[in-house]
């Protein structure tokens, strides 16, 4: 196992390779339209976890990649969560005025150019995933559908649509379940995928156990998340907190109680971590990944 050290300058390395990546494929703020271009800079660049492009370069390791399309991977899987965000955020949904410590997209600009940040973010992560790349056409045309399929409604724009369909209402843990698994759980097992398919010599078993290990990290991410949500302030998470329980919205905690909540977030991470039992030390990275889920205070 990669020690606690060696992982976290991994880490720090690959946010800063992220952050290298997308300042390079967004369009620079001088160029027309100046006013959209600069907003999308502002929402996409200098915050966030980028958990999502971690799991893209860690699972590109377990294997022989095309390490030059793994980056635009990363790049476009964290332009359609930025989007997704920036929607969220807006009136017609959460209507929120924080993220990643800094005002939201519609309060920093206007509403008009948030929903435009959202259309553009998204259609820049197709353009990102549609560039020539080294790997056969039909494993590329596969990277595109899944990064299709897990941000629609089939994904993570229906799994939006579930939660505020839902404001107020009660919901079963299962029910609870589906939607995480469409809201948080679809891009990051795109993201776990995305990256394996990088790697030409991967066979239909490991994408198998991956897909099993991004189940059990997705819901993890998202259990975690709720409990984040009723203990730590606004500033240490960067986004406003108890926004859930101030809109009542089904939460694990509200359904199961914080201490349970935290138990079955271990419990999930247990599962992640015994999917990769067949992988060797090259998987340490996605361990390292899952101990990060479950021990992170924002």
């Amino acid at each position: 196992m990669i020690s606690s050290n060696d992982f976290n300058q991994w880490q720090t390395r690959a946010q800063a390779q992220t952050e290298l990546i997308l300042n390079r494929v967004l369009p620079t703020a001088q160029q027309e339209p100046i006013y959209l271009h600069e907003a999308m800079r502002y929402v996409t660049l200098d915050g966030g976890k980028r958990l999502r492009p971690l799991l893209v370069f860690a699972s590109a390791a377990l294997g022989q990649a095309d390490h030059d399309f793994a980056e635009l991977c990363a790049a476009a899987i964290e332009c359609i969560h930025v989007y997704s965000l920036v929607h969220d955020d807006m009136p017609a949904m959460d209507n929120d005025s924080l993220r990643r410590g800094k005002p939201t997209c519609h309060i920093a600009y206007n509403e008009a150019t948030a929903l435009l940040v959202g259309d553009a973010l998204q259609t820049l992560a197709f353009d990102l995933v549609s560039r020539p790349s080294q790997l056969p056409t039909e494993t590329q045309l596969h990277i595109i559908q899944t990064l299709a399929h897990a941000s629609g409604s089939l994904g993570m724009a229906g799994g939006q649509a579930i939660d505020l369909a839902h404001v107020g209402k009660p919901m079963s843990q299962a029910q609870l379940e589906n939607m995480h698994q469409l809201k948080t759980g679809a891009l990051i097992k795109a993201a776990i995928r995305m990256g394996a398919l990088c790697c030409t010599d991967m066979t239909s078993a490991q994408l198998a156990q991956l897909n099993d290990y991004a189940q059990y990290l997705g819901l993890a991410f998202q259990v975690v998340d709720d409990v984040l949500d009723c203990e730590q302030d606004s500033a240490t998470l960067g986004k406003t907190a108890g926004k859930d329980a101030q809109q009542n919205k089904p939460t694990y905690v509200s359904l199961m109680g914080l201490d349970q909540a935290k138990t079955y977030a271990q419990e999930l991470i247990d599962g992640a971590i015994n999917s990769l039992i067949s992988f060797d030390e090259h998987a340490d990275l996605l361990r390292s990944l899952a101990y990060y889920v479950i021990k992170r205070q924002a």
